[in-house]
């Protein structure tokens, strides 16, 4: 049996040797202490409206340059557009409360999205790398000023785009894929502007290609991490952020706790984290200030913003059913 722990039900949970049973969400009311900043709808839609500017142009000199350079990192940027959407949609869906159906809210959605800027990266660096090898194959000549100029305006546009996301890419992994893609475009259109000079003095058409060969492999590293830790995430693995044999010894040196077992974390979404365990407390159950005090804690020192705690008395008859299916940690 068990029950939610209140006043009024713990003389009954101590006569019937119930399980004390707490879930925290950051003591009274609702407090997400990693939940999206307010800024970051005007941060995406800045991006975001710089981004479609830079894909027209990039398409149009593109075609007039004969630049097949520019015309992949349109392609790139046109996928960094979508990718961007995908983040933004995210943050949105995850300052949705909760629902019958949804009852940890939508804050999932910015690991799916994650997840998706993976794989579209990947996709868009696996259409560069098909377009690279073509050009060099097959070398055209290229108006090397065209390219410098609007390459050079790509740079700078993605750039700034990537410092916007910046500050939010350490704590929120949504955030951070956002960034990449922002950072992994203004590498690009640096390696297309430097290669358009080039071919402006020198004439070596093969050069443009080959850079963007170079770009790609580093922008494949990087993304390879991201979709490894989103992929992680999704799985419901512990949170890179989370050290948990740290959260198991301060569970276990909690005054009256003889044993810690069923200890699970997983993260809601890119920025917050749930925990659920059982405590084995022979002595009885030690009221619901105890328990809101762990609740607390987990949530501010240990980063965990839905923490469940169970109470058990840890009798030998009665032994706690989920660590006899071995599920113990």
């Amino acid at each position: 049996m068990s029950t939610h722990q209140h006043q009024h039900e713990e003389h009954e949970q101590h006569d019937d040797h119930a399980h004390g049973h707490s879930h925290g969400h950051g003591g009274h009311g609702h407090h997400h202490h990693g939940a999206p900043q307010a800024g970051q709808g005007r941060t995406f839609a800045l991006a975001v409206g710089l981004n479609v500017l830079i894909v027209i142009v990039q398409a149009v000199y593109g075609f007039l340059a004969h630049s097949t350079a520019l015309l992949a990192d349109a392609g790139h940027n046109l996928s960094d557009v979508l990718g961007l959407l995908l983040a933004w949609g995210a943050v949105w869906l995850g300052k949705r409360q909760p629902s019958s159906r949804y009852t940890f809210g939508l804050g999932s959605s910015s690991i799916l999205a994650s997840l998706a800027n993976a794989a579209l990266l990947l996709f868009a660096c696996g259409a560069i790398v098909l377009e690279s090898i073509q050009r060099l194959l097959n070398p055209a000549p290229v108006a090397g000023l065209d390219v410098f100029v609007v390459a050079t305006l790509g740079m700078i546009v993605n750039g700034f785009s990537a410092w916007l996301f910046m500050r939010g890419s350490q704590e929120d992994l949504n955030v951070r894929g956002a960034f990449l893609h922002m950072a992994a475009d203004a590498a690009i259109s640096a390696a297309v502007a430097v290669s358009g000079l080039i071919i402006l003095f020198t004439g070596a058409s093969w050069l443009d290609p080959l850079m963007s060969l170079i770009v790609v492999s580093v922008i494949v590293y990087g993304t390879w991490g991201l979709g490894r830790d989103a992929m992680r995430l999704a799985m419901a693995a512990v949170p890179p952020s989370v050290d948990m044999p740290r959260v198991e010894r301060y569970l276990e040196q909690l005054p009256g706790v003889r044993d810690v077992h069923d200890l699970h974390v997983w993260a809601l979404s890119t920025t917050e984290n749930a925990l659920t365990v059982h405590l084995v407390m022979p002595e009885g159950h030690p009221g619901d200030a105890f328990v809101q005090g762990v609740v607390t804690t987990l949530r501010q020192e240990y980063s965990m913003h839905h923490a469940t705690v169970q109470v058990e008395f840890g009798e030998a008859c009665r032994a706690c059913v989920l660590n006899e299916r071995g599920h113990a940690h």
